[in-house]
């Protein structure tokens, strides 16, 4: 019987109100409806790239600014990529994934260890892309690292477009997560010596 890798997370605030489903084992399916434009993009790009199946319906306080939604759904992403992990038994664990667009190339590096953490090279030549922040790149990602409790690295090796290289940075992130849930059946519990991630 195989088992069906997904997560449901609801997460209510006086900020922001998000319903998240998201499928480990999916074909690439998406239905976001974020109140973030840019974040609606993005996601897209990282569900294709990745295989996975997501569905979002986040509201927040955009009369604000873009922070609280942006930074609920990394946190909602993260706890669902967890939980849909389950005991992590036969994953591959690492992933590594450079991606291209245009003169932008970027690599994701990540390990699904319990052992939360961000390192990000990346600089952005503008500071906005449209009306999202682009400093919230940063934070979503920490917040998903830090909930789907892996180590994550994002190096920009160089870039140009602002757009060119987040839109760069999403796609390699869903292929390398891509790579390290993907279940190797050569490997039998967990893939780790301490017999435990």
């Amino acid at each position: 019987m195989t088992t069906v890798r997904e997560a449901v997370i609801e997460r209510n605030t006086n900020e922001t109100q998000i319903r998240l489903n998201f499928a480990i084992d999916g074909e690439g399916q998406s239905s976001l409806a974020t109140s973030v434009p840019f974040m609606n993009h993005m996601l897209d790009l990282f569900t294709k790239h990745g295989q996975f199946n997501l569905t979002v319906d986040a509201n927040g306080d955009i009369e604000i600014d873009d922070h609280h939604t942006t930074e609920d759904i990394g946190i909602c992403l993260g706890i669902a990529l967890k939980e849909a992990l389950g005991d992590k038994k036969g994953i591959k664990r690492y992933g590594n994934a450079f991606v291209p667009m245009d003169e932008a190339l970027a690599q994701v590096v990540v390990d699904l260890s319990n052992r939360p953490h961000l390192e990000f090279r990346a600089q952005f030549p503008s500071q906005k892309v449209g009306t999202f922040d682009t400093e919230l790149v940063h934070e979503f990602l920490w917040k998903l690292a830090l909930e789907a409790r892996m180590n994550l690295h994002v190096i920009v090796h160089y870039g140009q477009n602002t757009h060119h290289i987040i839109e760069a940075i999403f796609k390699a992130l869903g292929r390398a997560l891509d790579e390290a849930t993907t279940i190797d059946p050569r490997i039998k519990g967990v893939p780790s010596t301490k017999g435990m991630l």
